[in-house]
């Protein structure tokens, strides 16, 4: 390893973690059913197995960029791996729905800070005219890991039990843990200061009522009485939580960041098009299990050609990148994507699997074109000691995205099933079910075109520091900087 540039290190500890977090909120799914029977649980039961990590989350993301930045970074994600592989290891040994639940909460404790402060580390890392390259390399876990949990998880429930969906985390986290311990450097930010805890109790408990409401309005309507109270509590919160950090003089995540044009607009990507790859991603396996019979794994074998398409692109779009722009590429990648997402609604129960994985594996690509640009543009005004905040900003987006893509499709599906008189699973009432899903396909399809015109607010005149291909003085990295300062001294 000591051939081997530190940057390069701290990206494959990075995505060792990101990998596990991320398969994890999908690789559960699969299991539900299984779950239900085994602890006699009834649907709020189980419903909680995934909302009380989804809460958990909430309340750590915002968290998680003053811990990594006061008690340093390579501490912070050590403690964030061990949580969560601890918890997982505890996960599979649960005897109740109680304690799965518990030792699911606990899980997010360690999901909420393994992205934000691994995402920090990246980008302290690596100069600005590389992030581009690291982008890349950040984007494929990004989408293989999500893609690949109803695959593994559909495999593992298939062929031996839901105890192997949390155990399969145990060795990964091993792994990036014996690594973080023995290569990672430790980096604190001397202005952290103490924690804000208005904007901390704001914060946390604002993120936690909107997760809370997305994750109720699938099921219950977005009419409805506690989805709108929670909703309505969760925007006050907000409200009092940007207030709070406004005032503040080192506040927990500075909302003065999206200042940055930058920042605004690839956030505004960011929240666009992680909706409508949460909702497709929630949508496509109902349709093919409840309506085309397939089972969980062939279902998770049709939609893994996504994942596919952003291996292909990925390496290309980092290349692209300098020449092209981020504007540009970030256009065509999310133009593609809304293509191949409308051609969803020719699916019937007649159409070849091989079309369906067809059209994944562009819409895959597409993403992959897309999703470099934009991790390497968002953060291109941000200096080194707002990076550990602005990290934890752009996961809040993506984990409050998500939960809204995933909500306003279930939302929307369940309106349509009404309107077509039709049952999801009813062969009786089939061609109507399949009619509903086309029409939330067409509304997946708008959450993209938003995506693209929030595109066009991108700045590739911004962006040039890292665009460029030789990297001047100013370009130096955290690191870089601080064994300068040493030396000197």
């Amino acid at each position: 390893m000591a051939r081997v540039e530190y940057k390069w290190i701290v990206a494959m500890v990075f995505v060792f973690g990101l990998f596990m977090e991320l398969l994890d909120m999908t690789i559960t799914n699969v299991a539900l059913p299984d779950l239900a029977t085994s602890f006699h649980a009834n649907t709020t039961g189980i419903e909680w197995i995934v909302t009380g990590y989804l809460l958990s989350l909430a309340v750590f993301i915002p968290l998680s960029g003053w811990v990594g930045d006061r008690f340093g970074t390579k501490r912070t994600f050590m403690f964030a791996l061990v949580t969560f592989t601890t918890a997982s290891l505890l996960c599979s040994l649960s005897w109740s729905i109680g304690s799965l639940i518990a030792f699911r909460v606990l899980q997010g404790i360690g999901g909420g800070m393994l992205t934000p402060v691994g995402t920090a580390m990246m980008f302290r890392a690596f100069p600005l005219n590389e992030r581009a390259r690291v982008s890349a390399l950040i984007t494929i876990p990004t989408i293989v890991a999500p893609a690949s949990g109803p695959v593994l998880g559909g495999y593992l429930v298939e062929y031996h039990s839901w105890h192997a969906i949390f155990l399969i985390n145990v060795p990964i986290g091993l792994v990036a843990l014996f690594f973080s311990a023995r290569y990672l450097k430790e980096h604190r930010e001397p202005s952290a200061g103490r924690l804000d805890i208005p904007g901390f109790v704001f914060g946390a408990a604002g993120l936690a009522s909107l997760v809370y409401a997305l994750s109720e309005a699938g099921t219950r309507g977005f009419g409805n009485i506690v989805v709108g109270g929670f909703g309505a509590l969760g925007l006050a919160l907000t409200g009092a939580f940007v207030a709070a950090e406004l005032r503040a003089s080192r506040p927990m995540i500075d909302v003065r960041l999206f200042r940055y044009r930058l920042f605004t607009a690839g956030n505004l990507v960011l929240f666009f098009s992680s909706a409508a790859f949460g909702g497709l991603i929630f949508l496509l396996p109902l349709l093919l299990q409840a309506e085309r019979g397939l089972s969980p794994l062939q279902s998770g074998l049709t939609t893994f050609p996504q994942a596919i398409g952003v291996l292909l692109t990925a390496t290309l779009a980092g290349r692209l990148y300098s020449s092209v722009g981020p504007r540009k590429l970030m256009i065509v990648g999310m133009a593609i994507s809304a293509v191949a997402t409308l051609a969803f609604i020719g699916i019937d129960a007649n159409t070849n699997d091989w079309a369906i994985r067809m059209l994944m594996l562009i819409r895959g690509g597409a993403f992959g074109l897309a999703l470099v640009p934009l991790q390497a543009a968002t953060f291109a005004e941000v200096t080194g000691a707002e990076t550990g905040q602005a990290s934890a900003a752009f996961s809040v987006i993506r984990q409050v995205a998500s939960s809204f893509g995933v909500a306003l499709v279930a939302t929307v599906l369940t309106a349509r099933l009404a309107f077509h008189d039709a049952i999801m699973g009813n062969p009786a009432t089939r061609s109507g079910a399949f009619l509903a899903f086309h029409d939330t396909f067409v509304v997946t399809t708008l959450i993209s075109v938003v995506a693209i015109g929030a595109a066009f607010m991108v700045s590739d005149k911004l962006a040039a520091a890292t665009m460029h291909s030789s990297a001047p003085t100013t370009q130096r990295t955290l690191f870089e900087e601080e064994e300068i300062e040493l030396a000197a001294d």
